[in-house]
Formats: structure tokens, sequence, C-alpha cells
């Protein structure tokens, strides 16, 4: 069966889809990824088929900080959410037999899916539809509003989600010669499965039948892959070190974060690998290295703790290694896993980036390495966590509807 994973974003948005398209390419499929040009190595590493989709979200981002108005960051989303939908035609028109689809891009990836006689199924990373348990990732307003807030603010993250992608999707429509109309609700694709964990997000008593949680779906090592060298001898040469990165967070404040970062470290004294991401974060002295990309199964288990800005991929990342966290939330879904990072006791608290300092930052790192209470509860998250398969309900339902 070609099957083709529709998603776009950054590394974070992607990389648990290489874990479950290379469990799909194991069992006999034929598995093709959708995405951004710039993540087309991240694919390919990883043996799967890359589909390029237009746009590039570092520059994305960058376009936004340079817009002047509101209509300008509109015009800069409109252009690239058209490219997607195009992208996203383009995947499908290809050649598939199914699409999985992720949650920003699903209404694009239905309206392909009709116009090609191509059946989607939803597979999401973060909780994407309303409950009275919690308030939805992205929705407004701090921790829980009780059970109808919760409620009608999970509502409006679905419905703002909705609005970025509705003109664009009557588009893709229109061209695609299917009747006008967007199709109700944004993420609402039947069956819809969430690539993380219950013990992490429990599963929500009043959700729909058809939306499932099975467990991470865990990045793909690229094939052949081995540490650098230096890398190693840094590891070996003193105690585990703490790592530090932000992933796609604040590109152009690598200057000033560095120089955060490096204080911080001092401050609590200890060793750090800091990753470079989009901020490239720089590091100098015997007690700090810099890397690149690094997979994150590989390295952080090497880790004391694990510094991050609790994109729901680092999250679940860093959860798997046993080490306890300290988020650094920035924006869109962090807060709410940074949070739930506190809550399950693996994290001494959350601090959020607009209040990040040297001080903050280094008694955070402080409280985190030597805390017994976070590495305990962190060791015992993560064994629980290894006898998890996430992709197993997936693969099952792709064996029972489409093998037989």
């Amino acid at each position: 069966m070609r099957i083709v994973i529709i998603t776009a974003g950054s590394r974070g948005d992607v990389a648990p889809f290489t874990g479950l398209g290379r469990r799909l390419l194991d069992v006999g499929h034929e598995v093709a990824v959708a995405v951004h040009p710039s993540l087309a190595a991240l694919v390919e590493g990883c043996g799967l088929e890359c589909r390029p989709m237009p746009g590039d979200p570092q520059e994305l981002i960058r376009a936004r900080e340079r817009a002047a108005s509101p209509e300008e960051v509109r015009a800069v989303m409109t252009a690239y959410v058209d490219g997607l939908a195009g992208g996203v035609a383009a995947a499908v028109g290809e050649g598939a037999d199914l699409v999985l689809t992720a949650f920003g891009p699903a209404p694009l990836s239905r309206t392909a899916g009709d116009a090609f006689g191509v059946p989607v199924i939803g597979t999401y990373l973060a909780p994407s539809f309303a409950t009275r348990e919690f308030p939805l990732p992205n929705a407004r307003g701090d921790g829980d509003q009780g059970p109808e807030g919760n409620l009608a603010a999970g509502r409006t993250v679905i419905s703002r989600a909705g609005a970025l992608f509705a003109d664009a999707t009557a588009r893709l429509r229109t061209r695609l010669g299917l009747p006008s109309g967007v199709p109700a609700g944004h993420g609402d694709v039947r069956p819809a499965f969430h690539g993380y964990s219950p013990l992490v997000v429990p599963r929500p008593e009043d959700w729909p039948s058809h939306a499932e949680v099975g467990g991470y779906w865990w990045p793909c090592r690229p094939d052949g892959w081995q540490p650098p060298a230096a890398l190693a001898d840094f590891l070996q040469a003193g105690p585990p070190p703490v790592f530090i990165g932000f992933g796609s967070m604040a590109p152009g404040h690598g200057e000033r974060l560095s120089e955060l970062v490096t204080a911080a470290v001092a401050r609590a004294g200890v060793r750090a690998v800091v990753q470079a991401g989009w901020a490239e974060l720089s590091g100098g002295g015997a007690d700090i290295m810099a890397v690149g990309d690094v997979p994150h199964d590989w390295l952080f288990p090497r880790t004391a703790a694990v510094v991050h800005h609790a994109g729901a991929g680092t999250t679940g990342a860093a959860l798997r290694a046993g080490v306890p966290a300290v988020p650094v939330p920035v924006m869109a879904d962090q807060p709410f896993w940074a949070s739930r990072l506190q809550q399950l006791g693996v994290a001494p608290r959350s601090l959020p980036f607009q209040d990040l300092t040297a001080e903050a930052l280094g008694a955070a790192i402080t409280a985190a390495v030597t805390d017994p209470v976070h590495s305990r509860r962190a060791a015992e998250l993560a064994r629980h966590l290894a006898t998890e398969d996430g992709a197993a309900p997936v693969l099952a339902h792709i064996g029972a509807e489409f093998d037989a």
C-alpha cells in the first residue's frame, strides 16, 4: 500500500513521523512523507521517500517578525498556507492509497483525499479534540478553567485553526473540482490517533470514540548515524552534562542566549552540551560543547538533565531518556507540555522564555540535577514508556481496514 504522510512545520513536527513511517515501511508499505525541502534529508536519511512541500518555516518566522502590520502578517500566512495547499494536492496526486495527516494541514489533506478518492487518517502530536478535562494546547488563559471553560477554550483553539486554513481550503476545493464549502471541524478526521503517551496526557473520557491515544511515535535514527568523535570524547571526559537547546525557537537571538546560557551553566556548576538550533547557540570553555543536530534518543540518556523549549517531540524524547527536565516554553503548545512536565514531577518548574535570565536558568538547572525526586520520577516514567508501542494501534487499524 502507498501511504503518504502529510505534515508541515519545523523538525519537531516531522521527526516523530519518521518513526511511524519507518514502522509502516518495515511491515511492507511504501511510505512517502510530504515535508518542506529543508527537512528532506531527515526523511530520506530514515529510508523514506520525500515529497517536497513548498515553504520554509524558518523564513516564515522571520517574515512574520519583519511584518509591520497585522495586514502584512495575514499576507505572509496566506501565502504560506496557499503553498501548503498546493503541496498537499501534489503529494497526494502523485499517488497514494492512504493519507496520514498531521493536525495543521488536516483540512487540506481531507480535501485532497476527497478529490483523489483516498481515505485519510488523523495522526496528531498533541491533544486535538476539545474536552472538559483540560484546555487544549494553544488555549488562551492560564491553567484549568473549569469543565465548561476548558471545553469552550478547546473549541476556540479548533476554531482559530480552522479560520487560518479556511480560505486556502476553499480555494483548493475549487481548484480540484469539489463542491464549495469547508469541512466542519478543523481536525475532525476519523479515526484520529494521537502520538503521545496516555501516561503523559490520559485520554479524556468525553472525547469521541474515534479519537485514540496510543503512545509516542519515536523518531527514527538516520541510517548509519555515528556520534561526532568530539562529542563522544566530551561525554567521556567528565560527569554527565546538562543538555540545553531551544529547537526552532528564537532565531536571531543566538548571541544574547549564548551569553545567558554560558552564565547559567557557570552558576549551576555543571557541564553542558548546547545545541545550536535556529537560534544558533554557541558555547565556549572547557565545560560547554556546542553541537548541531544529534539524535535525542542517543544524547539525552547520557545527560543529567534536559533544558528545552517543551515542544511535543523534545518533551517526549526527554521523558523517554528518564532524566529531569527544565522546560522553557516559548509559544504554541509549549506551555501545555511544560505544565505537564511539572505536574508529572520530572521538572522543578516551568521557566517561560520571556522570564529567562542567567540567574533563573542556573537555579532551575541546579534544582533539576540535585533534587532526587525529579530523577526518581523521571526514571520511573521512562520505564513505563519503554513498555508502550505507540505505532501499534495505527498499524493494527491499517492492517484491519485496508490490508484484508
